[in-house]
């Protein structure tokens, strides 16, 4: 098999050529088709979470065919075309599992993160983390889902049935959240970076009520906020554009630090919550969500051995679609 593989925190990726692995017990191998670069695989590169473990193979949002099963795993799952995503496997036993919280789980596992991911021609996956996808739709296209949207629906879940949203940060995730909401009668309110009048013009396309900058106030105040991007200084500016009442969602798994505010921002029973990982039920949910929204990700082809450019574009904001590397 080929991977793009990083052998320490900051360092470009290498095409490494590996042995075909195969699968254990309870385990499928999938030949990648297709894999989105996140957000959060710049956070792997950069060294920015915590217990990373080099070498590594980045790459979450996985789409691919089954090609073989290990023991345990139902044959016929053989030739399927499926999806893998961050959640990869989680214990079961603890009080989270148990309680319908498994993204809570303390000994999870994560795809490009604790274990190998996407960035590559095959990758295995526990046989009880992979999500059927449609099979009239490109690889390229719906890959995004697999993290973009997954995050994005969760995200938007713990926002409520808010009318007016706003969405700072107008990435993969938001752009789906955007269909969605648009599809569910939602009003979207769009925060881009100062002067980012492309990723505005954008949202616009996708049917958002109104797109600003971050420091801009919205022309009402909002129901809920969701922040994608990972800047902690956006909080206080997200609880001050939300009602009393309202609820700012902090969307990402990485977050630079969370300036100082009044106490005023947050009074009138204002809600700050995180969203963190996903559960299966939340995977099993968007995926009907988003062939009933018909959701659609723009997304731009790299070849697999052009991983560190798609890593750096995604860095330095020349994307408005989403990299999708194609082994």
């Amino acid at each position: 098999m080929r991977a793009m593989s990083q052998r320490a925190a900051g360092e470009p990726l290498v095409m490494e050529r590996r042995p075909t692995p195969t699968p254990a017990s309870g385990e499928v191998r999938i030949r990648v088709q297709a894999c989105a670069v996140c957000r959060t695989d710049l956070h792997v590169v950069d060294g920015e979470l915590p217990d990373l473990r080099y070498p590594v193979i980045p790459g979450h949002e996985v789409i691919g065919v089954i090609e073989e099963a290990g023991a345990s795993v139902d044959p016929g799952m053989v030739g399927k075309r499926v999806g893998a995503a961050w959640l990869a496997k989680t214990c079961g036993q603890c009080a989270y599992c148990l309680s319908g919280r498994e993204n809570l789980c303390d000994r999870a596992e994560f795809t490009g993160y604790t274990r190998d991911g996407g960035f590559a021609s095959h990758l295995l996956a526990d046989a009880r983390y992979v999500y059927s996808v449609p099979e009239d739709l490109s690889a390229p296209e719906i890959a995004p889902w697999m993290c973009a949207g997954l995050i994005g629906w969760r995200a938007l879940q713990a926002a409520g049935p808010a009318e007016r949203i706003g969405i700072y940060g107008f990435g993969s995730a938001a752009q789906a959240v955007a269909q969605i909401c648009s599809w569910q009668h939602r009003r979207v309110y769009a925060f881009t970076r100062v002067a980012d009048t492309a990723a505005q013009q954008h949202a616009r396309a996708l049917g958002v009520e109104w797109a600003g900058d971050s420091t801009s106030a919205p022309p009402e105040l909002l129901d809920a906020a969701v922040i994608f991007a990972p800047v902690g200084e956006l909080v206080p500016l997200a609880l001050k554009a939300v009602r009393k009442g309202g609820c700012v969602v902090c969307g990402g798994i990485h977050m630079s630090d969370i300036p100082a505010f009044p106490y005023r921002l947050l009074w009138g029973e204002r809600r700050l919550v995180s969203v963190a990982n996903l559960t299966r039920a939340d995977g099993h949910a968007f995926m009907d969500i988003a062939v009933a929204a018909n959701v659609r990700c723009d997304v731009r082809p790299y070849p697999l051995e052009q991983a560190n450019q798609a890593l750096d574009d995604l860095r330095q904001g020349r994307l408005q679609a989403t990299a999708v590397l194609i082994p």
